[in-house]
């Protein structure tokens, strides 16, 4: 609630923060440090909750869902986290929500033959019209 969210790639900033995300090169939950911009970086749903079927590779919108997303969906609902009305919301979310985001995020076309994920937005291009454009004189993605 009274977090202060810092949009940054200073190394030295974000070693002094509590959370990092989508930036930092590191995946490291003990630490909390979510971002999927590594080589080595191959983890899924499937991968982190092997009771879940998506092998759809996390982007790091997917790292946090992963990790949180039934927590606050708990929280949220007034719900058990591992009651029924949870769980239901967690997999309908993800397959038809967040599973898109990984995608698209990880440049992973939806077809090659049968459908590999769902695209139920637009959020990706939303998303993308907060970056400036390439041709904007003013570069900075640390001015909001």
């Amino acid at each position: 609630q009274d977090a202060e969210v810092i949009r940054t790639r200073d190394p030295q900033r974000l070693a002094q923060c509590d959370v990092v995300v989508d930036v930092g090169g590191e995946y490291d939950p003990a630490r909390h440090r979510y971002d999927h911009h590594q080589r080595s970086f191959t983890q899924s749903m499937r991968c982190l909750r092997p009771d879940k079927p998506w092998s759809t590779k996390l982007s790091s919108a997917g790292l946090v869902y992963c990790h949180f997303g039934a927590q606050i969906l708990s929280s949220l609902l007034g719900q058990p986290e591992d009651g029924p009305v949870v769980t239901t919301l967690y997999d309908k979310l993800y397959e038809n929500f967040v599973e898109e985001i990984d995608a698209v995020d990880n440049g992973i076309a939806q077809r090659d033959g049968e459908a590999r994920y769902a695209v139920t937005t637009t959020l990706s291009a939303r998303v993308g019209r907060l970056n400036p454009r390439w041709n904007d004189a003013e570069q900075d993605t640390e001015v909001g």
